[in-house]
């Protein structure tokens, strides 16, 4: 009972520490919300509420202007319709109280995911203090809060499709309607997906999703009719075959095949044949929630357009691997120790990077993902090589 009360007066007294914040500070908070990203998901759901185009650049640009917006192009909001009912809620109040009703969504996502994670992967000799750490310690994490972007969204998609997949097949096909609002992010996840859906006739799921999607069309239909046309007509004013995608392909682009933009797809069909691989390889045993996380790191790896924010939806694969690492405890060598230290302190200068200010489209970032997929891959590596060489009887209970 005390303990009940004390987690109660904790919760009020943030809350009411949270008010106070935002209102005494809400001139400079009003400022800050105009260098958000969800500056656009506000704009495109104000005009979508309006029956006007979400996807108008002189509109949107508009729009931002008036909410404080001092750049000179305007930030519009470039997933397809089927993702506007996300963003929809906070066309029906101002900006500030979007972004407030926003980052409140993101904090949920992140807790909600945190949470399922530590029973998806849960070992007895690991504190589930250490998957919150691990979580908030993430760069992508903090670089999603602070621009406002949508990657905790797409992440809490995919790990309760983890969850759910198994006893609850409908629901895991519905919330996979979050990841798919930006499908080029996870190429093999969806190509394994298709694959494993068809073979083994898992009817539920595709219902799940197919529901989703028709539900989600229709309501983006309803409020625009010329949606799909104002969609396709924004993605050829912006060019983005033009623009430097701060992703690993683009900038491995930008530095050999500046003028081919079809070259930026080549690591995603790489990445789609070791995923063809993979699965055969683990077919007779496949299991989503210990497969699945290696997916979304070669996908993340390979995808032709990203931003750092995006990269929150490795969460899943991340704590995997911090189980994996633990489960080995002491039994690590230093030089197993070390590796990983510098893949950590890699983390640490992204956060850094981030506490300066430093633009995601400046491409200073490129090479994160290629530190997820070191730690992840390493990681499995270091928890193989444990589990072979032990004794049955003390094997790490790790399904790899």
């Amino acid at each position: 009972m005390k303990s009940k009360l004390a987690k109660a007066l904790i919760v009020l007294s943030v809350t009411g520490a949270l008010i106070g914040l935002l209102v005494t500070h809400s001139s400079l908070i009003q400022h800050n919300v105009a260098l958000r990203d969800s500056l656009s998901y506000w704009a495109a759901a104000r005009l979508l509420v309006q029956h006007q185009n979400p996807y108008s650049h002189d509109t949107v640009f508009a729009l931002e202007r008036q909410s404080g917006y001092s750049a000179d192009r305007p930030l519009v909001l470039r997933t397809p319709p089927w993702s506007l009912f996300m963003v929809l809620p906070l066309g029906l109040v101002n900006p500030l109280a979007a972004w407030v009703c926003w980052l409140g969504l993101l904090f949920l996502c992140l807790t909600v995911g945190v949470r399922v994670c530590a029973r998806l992967y849960h070992k007895p000799n690991v504190s589930r203090m250490a998957f919150t750490v691990a979580a908030y310690l993430f760069a992508p994490v903090a670089a999603c809060l602070v621009s406002g972007q949508m990657g905790l969204l797409l992440m809490i998609g995919v790990v309760l499709f983890f969850w759910w997949v198994d006893h609850r097949p409908f629901l895991a096909g519905l919330v996979l309607i979050f990841p798919f609002a930006k499908p080029h992010l996870l190429a093999q996840f969806w190509l394994v997906l298709l694959i494993w859906v068809a073979v083994r006739r898992k009817r539920q799921v595709a219902l799940g999703f197919g529901a989703a999607l028709v539900m989600a069309t229709l309501l983006a239909i309803v409020l625009d009719p010329h949606v799909f046309r104002d969609y396709r007509e924004m993605l050829q004013q912006a060019a983005i075959g033009n623009e430097f995608i701060p992703a690993l392909s683009g900038f491995l682009r930008l530095l050999f095949f500046r003028r081919y933009f079809w070259v930026q797809f080549l690591p995603m069909a790489i990445g789609s044949a070791w995923s063809l691989w993979y699965l055969h390889k683990n077919w007779p045993a496949w299991d989503w929630k210990v497969h699945g996380p290696a997916l979304l790191v070669v996908a993340v790896l390979t995808t032709p357009y990203e931003w750092l924010s995006d990269e929150t939806v490795l969460l899943p694969a991340i704590l995997q691997a911090l189980v994996f690492i633990l489960g080995i405890g002491a039994a690590l060598r230093l030089r197993s120790k070390l590796i990983l230290v510098a893949l950590g302190l890699l983390d640490g200068l992204l956060l850094l990077i981030l506490r300066f200010q430093i633009p995601f489209a400046t491409g200073i970032y490129f090479w994160s993902s290629l530190v997820w997929f070191g730690w992840y891959f390493y990681a499995k590596s270091l928890a193989r090589h444990a589990t072979h060489s032990k004794p049955a009887t003390q094997a790490i209970p790790a399904s790899l």
